[in-house]
């Protein structure tokens, strides 16, 4: 056999959204409400830099050289003593550190997903999950959260749940605490593995914060969490994202397996990268950071569905989540060519998400994934004035429903 050998099978499944956000990033003035980004304003990027120094001053050998594959044990342990105060019985070996949360996606998807094994979602679901998950050639079903009476017989068909119960991405979906109760009871009932993807779970803005997946499973046990529920967080979305330190917390022999699959992906995650983590959580830089980022956020939260309703409400309905960074705007006319909107977006100085790529079951309809988090609120406005235009654009092309926008 001569030639070269063809691109892996899986890689025709892959959805553009990425593509188009690298694509459209030099664009000038191009306003972009795609991606879940936070705000660099926020970011300490001068303490940051004073503790990176000081670490490879100070320890070379850890900051610059190889780290331990699951993670360097201090971080470990501060990590579950994170966790530990919220009252889940957790200690260094139910902890991994990753590469970010994909890279947890990933690892989970090698340890735990065959071809054809089936995962239970909530769709629309991230699309970086589907992503991760994809070169295991899974088939996914549903899974309905408004019949918690059905969860554990939904459960039992799957090999695999995987959900955003805190502001999902990409409907900004809070899952209310019966339900949360009803998934765990299930989960421990059929003992089917429960994904409990945690990056927004810090970003409530009305309300107090619901208790987790995690610290339902590990509620009344006082021996080592040995339950179902695998959970996944992130300094993304509280610190900075560039850092790409995320974390599971699982049972211990799955944490184990998920060490072997990550010494094969990239051996160990960055040193001092961790080492900048862990003294963020010792010096509680999130804590201080947290309540300017809610005051931001909630403030261009308000700003961007105020846009909306000036812009764009004769084309969409939405409804105003409690936390998050998403609002998931749902087309009025069922025939909207979302993938059409997007180009015609980018041309008038827009990028909005496009909601097929979070649903591959096509059960909710054209939509679009909106974010706040990243621009204020003249862009917002500036943005969803842009976005009327390139409705009218198409409009004008196709039948669709007429609508007075303020340009």
């Amino acid at each position: 056999m001569t030639g070269r050998a063809e691109f892996a099978s899986w890689l025709e499944g892959t959805n553009d959204l990425t593509s188009r956000f690298v694509g459209s990033a030099g664009i000038a003035d191009l306003v972009n409400v795609a991606g879940g980004l936070p705000d660099a304003s926020l970011f300490p990027s001068e303490r940051l830099a004073e503790i990176a120094a000081q670490a490879i001053r100070d320890r070379p050998e850890v900051a610059l050289g190889y780290a331990p594959t699951g993670g360097l044990p201090e971080l470990r342990e501060a990590i579950a003593a994170r966790y530990r105060a919220r009252g889940v019985n957790v200690g260094a070996s139910n902890v991994l550190v990753t590469a970010s949360g994909t890279q947890a996606l990933d690892l989970v998807g090698k340890v735990l997903i065959e071809p054809g094994r089936r995962i239970a979602c909530d769709f629309p679901t991230y699309a970086g999950a589907m992503d991760a998950f994809r070169p295991r050639e899974p088939r996914y079903q549903d899974m309905d959260l408004s019949r918690p009476d059905r969860l554990a017989g939904a459960m039992a068909r799957a090999d695999l749940v995987y959900m955003i119960p805190n502001f999902s991405n990409p409907t900004g979906k809070l899952v209310d605490l019966p339900t949360r109760r009803a998934l765990v009871e299930a989960a421990h009932e059929t003992d089917t593995w429960l994904i409990e993807d945690d990056p927004y779970g810090a970003l409530y803005y009305d309300g107090p914060a619901l208790p987790g997946l995690l610290e339902l499973s590990a509620e009344g046990c006082d021996a080592p969490y040995d339950g179902p529920v695998i959970h996944m967080g992130s300094l993304s979305k509280q610190l900075v994202p560039g850092l790409r330190v995320g974390w599971v917390i699982a049972a211990p022999d799955l944490i184990a397996k998920l060490v072997s699959a990550k010494q094969a992906t990239d051996l160990c995650s960055n040193a001092l990268s961790q080492l900048l983590t862990l003294a963020a959580l010792e010096e509680g830089m999130i804590e201080e950071m947290h309540p300017k980022a809610i005051a931001l956020y909630r403030e261009r939260r308000t700003a961007l569905a105020e846009a909306m309703e000036r812009h764009i409400s004769d084309w969409f309905d939405w409804e105003i989540p409690v936390g998050g960074m998403f609002i998931w705007a749902r087309a009025k006319d069922p025939s909207l060519d979302v993938d059409r909107l997007v180009d015609a977006g980018v041309e008038r100085g827009v990028l909005v998400g496009p909601g097929n790529v979070f649903d591959p079951l096509g059960l909710s309809g054209p939509a679009l994934r909106l974010n706040f988090t990243l621009n204020d609120a003249e862009k917002l406005d500036r943005g969803m004035a842009r976005l009327a235009l390139a409705l009218r654009d198409i409009a004008a092309g196709a039948r669709m429903p007429e609508a007075t926008a303020a340009e």
